[in-house]
């Protein structure tokens, strides 16, 4: 058995002796892992799903605890992200971050900012670095909790669907979410490779022109 599949075991217990009171549990774990990535909650909202799926829980109580767990954390984060963004603001005359290079920051997270908030809970393990930027880069708060709401709202709506269609039994379904989620994060290292790579692109041909 795998470390994984172990996991899954003990979280699949909690589910099932918390009875009525699961889709609560559900809700706390999806606030923690949006605070503190870390934490496995995206395991125990895919067991959550399986279990809603074949009758144990209720899927509407299920669905609604998961989304309102992770507007919930989004919150927070975006609050810490305002007070990150104020602290930097104060400090950017005196250190590396100066106040043209957060300027730009802002802006480019400002035109690119919603489509991450709206794929942010398909980006595992970046999701709540997502909310945090966006509130540094003073993105408004009700803008933040509708796309990450509706992000939150199509994954907890494709994690049911694959429990009820593609898995034939949860370790199945955890296996399958575990290989979407390694397949996620390389793909997050592509593009944020390719985003640098670009970025000191532009910035030596910028240096090339300005000779």
């Amino acid at each position: 058995m795998t470390p994984l599949q172990r996991l899954a075991g003990t979280l699949a217990d909690v589910v099932t002796r918390t009875g009525v009171f699961a889709p609560a549990v559900l809700f706390v774990a999806t606030f923690i892992e949006y605070v503190f990535p870390p934490f496995p909650g995206d395991l125990l909202v895919v067991l959550g799903a399986w279990y809603a799926v074949h009758g144990q829980l209720s899927w509407p109580a299920t669905f609604a605890s998961v989304t309102a767990g992770a507007i919930a954390g989004a919150w927070i984060d975006h609050r810490v992200g305002v007070a990150l963004g104020r602290r930097l603001g104060k400090r950017a005359s005196r250190s590396w971050l100066t106040e043209a290079r957060l300027a730009r920051f802002e802006a480019s997270y400002r035109r690119w900012g919603g489509l991450l908030l709206v794929a942010n809970r398909f980006m595992p393990g970046l999701r709540a670095f997502v909310f945090v930027a966006a509130g540094a880069s003073g993105i408004g708060i009700r803008k933040v909790l509708l796309l990450g709401g509706i992000s939150a709202a199509l994954w907890n709506a494709a994690l049911l669907a694959a429990g009820a269609f593609l898995a034939h039994n949860v370790d199945e379904l955890v296996a399958l979410v575990d290989q979407y989620t390694r397949v996620a994060l390389a793909g997050a290292a592509v593009v944020t490779a390719a985003a640098i790579w670009l970025r000191r692109r532009r910035a030596v041909r910028g240096a090339a022109e300005e000779r």
